[in-house]
């Protein structure tokens, strides 16, 4: 009986795990907008893939994005279609992969240590702070997540297979079977973020160093591997290399991979010798940030380690090593780079963290306080982003056939939201052509600085309406908070007017 029901309890556990992540994650994600300026980049691409019916090459704003591969994009064109083209569809892609990450490491995990440490290297997995603010974005960094963990998962267990003269069949099958998820992993992490996704790659190359296990290379077959791993990635590749005349692989891995590697991008980290070098060791202090609460045992935990560690250990310590040395040799800083390191770091944190009063109270503190915030403190937030009050203030006067142009503030948000009602394109201006914008034939509105309006149009028509708010730009350049660098912790005060000419 005990035979026939533990299947059956398993399936039940996988279950209650996925769905209580999904629901957690998607918790208050209809409180706040879109963030600039990824966010609604991300969101808008994908509206745009349905409206040209081209899922190959992404748009924004009628531009060409070349920046991301195109799997998160597929993603929320798939949740579009299920929920409608709006903020919680833009966001419940991530959340389902953060989900199936918890669910991974948890079925990893029991295999590795047994079921207590499954269950804690999900929740501590789900409960990181990082893993908090990605899993509720509309971005494609929880897929790159999910796909490295899977890579990583399949590298262990085919490295660790064990051929036994009873079970030789059964073997050979499991055998292909984690080949095929270890090369499908990347191939589909490729299509989400590039080739930063065949890291685990070189988890394996330290393995077969401190190992020594010579038959790795016959494992992994690792021609025939990357062979299916090119042969994935060229099925969306070779159409979109020939759709944008080689544009999609200078862009993407020109300017997004090389690029970022040996020069700071967007303000992003430094381009000085001095301070890069300074910057070196920024992930090995920021990780006490996103690893939050479970940091707190970082140090007693990389003193136990030091002192023993078993074969597990030393692959996953390989695997989060690599990640952290990687993103801090490369010129670009963002304090999410090290995210894919999550996973390996919760497992780690679950085999050797014994405390059971510092792990629950730790879970069930965190959990009240996300809570808190994305039921609480994101309505209150929410008041503060200009795009969205805007819009909302005028969502009634817009017109499909409109066209609207912006000066000085031009964020992504705002092609995002306005273009829901108006299927026009967004037209950035300069201060000097605002009011001959609005003097062209036919319906439109331009959004501006407050302060211009009465420079730009000292004798507003009679007929013409105005809307006015005031909020925060996040993802100014101007005004950074510290190292970390990221839209979600930048800000600038904004006077924002919409000016409309109706019919």
């Amino acid at each position: 009986m005990d035979a026939i029901l533990k299947p059956h309890v398993r399936s039940i556990n996988y279950a209650l795990l996925f769905f209580g992540c999904l629901l957690f994650h998607v918790a208050g994600t209809w409180s706040i907008p879109l963030i600039d300026r990824d966010e609604p980049r991300f969101a808008e691409a994908s509206r745009e893939m349905i409206e040209r019916g081209d899922y190959i090459v992404p748009h924004f704003n009628n531009q060409l994005r070349l920046d991301k591969p195109p799997l998160a994009y597929w993603a929320q064109v798939t949740s579009y279609r299920i929920f409608g083209e709006n903020d919680v569809a833009a966001r419940f892609p991530s959340a389902v992969a953060a989900a199936l990450v918890a669910l991974s490491i948890f079925a990893w995990g029991n295999r590795i240590g047994g079921e207590r440490v499954g269950w804690w290297a999900a929740i501590i997995f789900t409960l990181s702070l990082q893993t908090f603010i990605h899993a509720k974005a509309a971005v494609a960094d929880m897929w790159l997540v999910l796909f490295m963990t899977t890579a990583h998962w399949a590298g262990y267990e085919l490295s660790n297979e064990k051929k036994t003269p009873n079970a030789q069949r059964s073997t050979f099958n499991a055998q292909w079977g984690w080949w095929f998820i270890f090369y499908l992993s990347l191939a589909f992490g490729f299509l989400t973020k590039g080739p930063i996704t065949w890291t685990p790659l070189l988890t394996l190359a330290v393995m077969k160093i401190l190992v020594r296990d010579v038959d790795l290379a016959k494992r992994f077959k690792f021609l025939r591997g990357i062979f299916l791993v090119f042969a994935i990635v060229a099925l969306w590749g070779v159409p979109a290399l020939v759709q944008t005349h080689g544009e999609f692989f200078r862009i993407g891995i020109g300017r997004h991979v090389v690029g970022r590697s040996f020069g700071a991008m967007e303000g992003h980290g430094a381009n000085s010798l001095g301070v890069y070098l300074l910057l070196l060791p920024l992930y090995f202090v920021t990780v006490f940030a996103g690893f939050f609460p479970w940091s707190i045992k970082l140090p007693a935990l990389a003193k136990k380690l030091w002192r023993g560690r078993d074969k597990i250990d030393i692959y996953l310590l390989s695997g989060i090593g690599i990640i952290f040395v990687i993103f801090s040799l490369i010129k670009t800083k963002l304090p999410h780079y090290t995210l894919p390191a999550f996973p390996l770091l919760a497992l780690v944190a679950a085999r050797h963290i014994n405390s059971e009063r510092f792990l629950k109270s730790a879970a069930v503190a965190v959990t009240c306080l996300y809570l808190a915030l994305g039921f609480f403190a994101a309505p209150f937030v929410a008041r503060f982003f200009p795009a969205v009050q805007l819009y909302q203030q005028c969502r009634e006067d817009l017109r499909p056939e409109m066209e609207f142009g912006a000066v000085d503030f031009q964020e992504p948000s705002l092609v995002w939201y306005f273009r829901s009602r108006v299927k026009g394109w967004m037209t950035p201006l300069k201060p000097a052509s605002a009011a001959q914008f609005m003097q062209k034939d036919g319906t439109r509105f331009l959004i501006l600085p407050s302060a211009r309006v009465s420079k730009s149009f000292p004798n507003l028509p009679p007929t013409w309406k105005t809307f006015a708010t005031s909020g925060f730009n996040v993802a100014s350049p101007r005004l950074r908070f510290g190292l970390w660098q990221r839209h979600w912790f930048e800000a600038e005060k904004v006077d924002l007017t919409l000016v409309l000419k109706p019919d």
